[in-house]
């Protein structure tokens, strides 16, 4: 049986509407049945209004040109062009000619292929023309609801980026009724991630060299997309050097070669590493960095205790605050070093397990302690300025990096402060003699009251047990009072030797809280003792009212006895002239 476009075009039959159904019916039955109403036809003419086509059987028809698309002005189909057709059964015949529908044998055919996708679970492709509410809505040749949660693996909260953009889509279900249907990308996108993962952990093992896409960061590393698979890359894995974030190393859709740490295929846990991609810096350090050279770095930061100090990629050594100058009066870092300087400086330890460097700048000048014995002596005046103060002293900076302890018992013959603050002021120039040097363990022993004779050993050379001295009662204690006998120097006057009249005041219970003799008054004293080692001076006023009595009694006993002799030489005188009278 020859097709329906094998016979000859002849003038197209004229219908009127009462055998339009009719006929319609009798076509359907005997050449259509099969093809559920859709017809192969050729474009005989195109206008801008219709477009004829003939369906053979000398059969012609008309379809409206707002159905075809529209190109330049014009329907886009031309002459000769085989297009699918249907009979539309809601329309009359215009001009003589049969109505035809090219929409709806498209849209059928398009079902068609929709039915088909979604039994076999195909795939379809489709376009976003629009947002609604919650989703997307697409043209896949039906209307199509693209749900929010069915678009991407993960929530996606700006849609307007899909907006006019071709997607391959499953078909998820179909509304026969209304002619839509509901549409799934995700699906699609897991398929895809699950067979790349698939792929991926066949060639993952540990060790492996890889690559992959920086997917996201945060705080603690990085996260790579491996094809399907994620693999950490922590911070600590990024670089030798030190990093503070991983946006320092690397940036989210940069393109990574990695190695495999560590792979945990249960739990699909992967560890990547990749400063392991290069030698570590740190395994023959001690051979290009030996104790005792010098190096030269840059400062990268600054602490309160130290410096660090780059010396190549991944390898810092640290300043530390002691090895930046011989004097102990830097307070912090900053004062030497800034970040960004090039500094040189002495290898002075290595612990490569540690990964720590020693460094130092001050060795870059000679200790000053190594020639201080060539440069003072003891006994020598120095100078200086006091670094700081302590309980038992003060500590004297004589130049820089040399500092001397001054003993607060070394301070002064006459006072004795309970603090050096009350003699000396931080800051303030003082001189001192040198009393002893011990270079070995970096140590001056300084004096500033041997800048002055000792007041006790000048009193103790003049004086002697016996001298009468004068004396100020300076304090009280319970057994007597000192007096100060000449600046720095005190003597003790005893209760019992306060005086007969202090003493027995003195006894009484009542007076016991009264001192022997008034505070600030001036008295003399006999030295009754004298001990210079261990510097005590014994005070007596009785022994000079002893003394006086004697004294007076000596003086009495000498007056008598002249006066006894006087007396007797009278008598002697008058004798004679008796014994001549009496002769006579």
């Amino acid at each position: 049986m020859p097709g329906p476009l094998e016979e000859s075009v002849e003038a197209p039959p004229v219908f009127d509407s009462s055998d339009y159904e009719a006929f319609l019916d009798d076509y359907s039955s005997h050449f259509a049945a099969d093809r559920r109403e859709v017809l192969h036809g050729r474009v005989l003419s195109v206008s801008d209004k219709e477009v004829i086509v003939d369906i053979g059987r000398k059969i012609e028809g008309l379809v409206p040109a707002t159905q075809f698309p529209f190109v330049e002005g014009k329907p886009a189909v031309k002459e000769g062009d085989i297009i699918e057709v249907m009979f539309d059964r809601t329309g009359e015949p215009v001009d003589g000619y049969i109505l035809l529908s090219y929409e709806r044998a498209h849209r059928l055919q398009v079902w068609d292929q929709i039915e088909k996708a979604a039994a076999e679970s195909g795939t379809v492709t489709g376009r976003v023309t629009a947002k609604i509410k919650g989703g997307l809505h697409m043209d896949i040749g039906i209307d199509a609801f693209l749900p929010s949660s069915q678009i991407e693996l993960r929530p996606i909260h700006n849609l307007d980026a899909y907006l006019g953009r071709e997607l391959p889509v499953r078909i998820l279900k179909l509304n026969h009724r209304r002619g839509n249907a509901v549409v799934s990308h995700r699906l699609i996108l897991e398929e895809e991630a699950s067979r790349r993962k698939a792929e991926a952990l066949a060639s993952i093992y540990e060790g492996a060299e890889v690559t992959g896409t920086v997917k996201n960061l945060t705080e603690y590393g990085a996260f790579v997309d491996l094809g399907g698979i994620d693999g950490l890359l922590h911070v600590s894995d990024l670089s030798y050097e030190n990093v503070s974030h991983p946006s320092d190393v690397v940036q989210v859709g940069q393109q990574v070669t990695v190695k495999v740490l560590k792979f945990d295929r249960e739990k699909e846990r992967i560890s990547l590493g990749l400063k392991q991609m290069r030698p570590d810096p740190w395994i023959d350090i001690e051979t290009r960095y030996p104790p005792q050279s010098r190096v030269i770095g840059r400062v990268v930061s600054i602490t309160d205790y130290g410096a660090f100090v780059k010396l190549e990629p991944g390898v810092e050594g640290l300043i530390h605050i002691s090895e930046m100058t011989w004097s102990r009066r830097m307070k912090h870092p900053a004062k030497v070093v800034k970040v960004g300087d090039e500094v040189e400086a002495v290898v002075l330890d290595i612990k490569a397990r540690e990964r720590r460097i020693s460094l130092g700048i001050k060795q870059l000048e000679a200790d000053p302690w190594t020639t201080v014995e060539e440069r003072y002596s003891v006994g020598s005046v120095v100078e200086g300025r006091v670094r700081k103060l302590a309980d038992f002293g003060a500590f004297i900076e004589i130049e820089e990096g040399v500092d001397g302890l001054v003993h607060v018992s070394d301070m002064s013959w006459t006072a004795h402060p309970k603090h050096p603050s009350e003699l000396v002021k931080k800051g303030q120039q003082v001189q001192a003699v040198i009393l002893n040097i011990d270079s070995a363990n970096r140590r001056l022993s300084l004096g500033m009251k041997q800048l002055q004779p000792d007041a006790w050993e000048t009193f103790f050379r003049d004086h002697q047990v016996g001298d009468i001295v004068s004396g100020r009662v300076s304090r009280a204690a319970a057994f007597g009072v000192f007096v100060e006998l000449v600046p720095g120097v005190e003597g003790l006057c005893h209760h019992s030797e306060a005086g007969a009249d202090t003493g027995r005041r003195a006894g009484t219970k009542a007076d016991k809280r009264q001192p022997a003799l008034p505070l600030g008054e001036l008295f003399d004293f006999k030295i009754v003792k004298m001990n210079e080692a261990q510097k005590r001076i014994g005070l007596s006023r009785r022994a000079i009212s002893d003394e006086d009595e004697r004294n007076r009694l000596q003086e009495y006993r000498r007056q008598a006895a002249v006066a006894t002799s006087s007396v007797g030489n009278a008598i002697k005188q008058h004798r004679p002239e008796e014994k001549k009278k009496n002769h006579l």
